[in-house]
């Protein structure tokens, strides 16, 4: 189960921190990303984290959005700054089923609830 908080209400250019809360599995040794879906448009993965560490972000989001991870907790998390606007949307996390796998989450791997994100002055 995959358990999404810190969403909310923001000002353009403030900062919020998304956490994703795992149980059951280990963080560590799968893929996983987080993803946004804003009204009528399409979901998009904004930032993923591979099982060795790296990670990868959509270029709308380079500089101002961090994926990070503490395995002790089981948690992933996504900080968000400089937030403008185009960020709102429905925030989720996923996270592969299969450990040391090469491909981002899919329709078919752990999903969270999400998580609403507005940006608006």
């Amino acid at each position: 189960q995959l358990v999404e908080s810190g969403g909310g209400s923001v000002q353009p250019g403030g900062s919020l921190k998304l956490t994703c809360a795992a149980t059951g599995r280990i963080i560590s040794d799968r893929m996983m990303a987080w993803f946004r879906q804003a009204p009528g448009k399409e979901r998009e993965m904004v930032a993923g984290m591979r099982w060795n560490g790296d990670t990868q972000y959509v270029d709308s989001v380079m500089g101002r959005f961090t994926i990070s991870r503490d395995r002790a907790k089981n948690t992933v998390y996504l900080e968000m700054n400089a937030l403008k606007p185009e960020d709102t949307a429905v925030y989720y996390c996923a996270i592969d089923r299969s450990m040391y796998g090469r491909s981002w989450p899919d329709e078919e791997d752990y999903w969270g609830q999400g998580i609403q994100v507005i940006v608006s002055s």
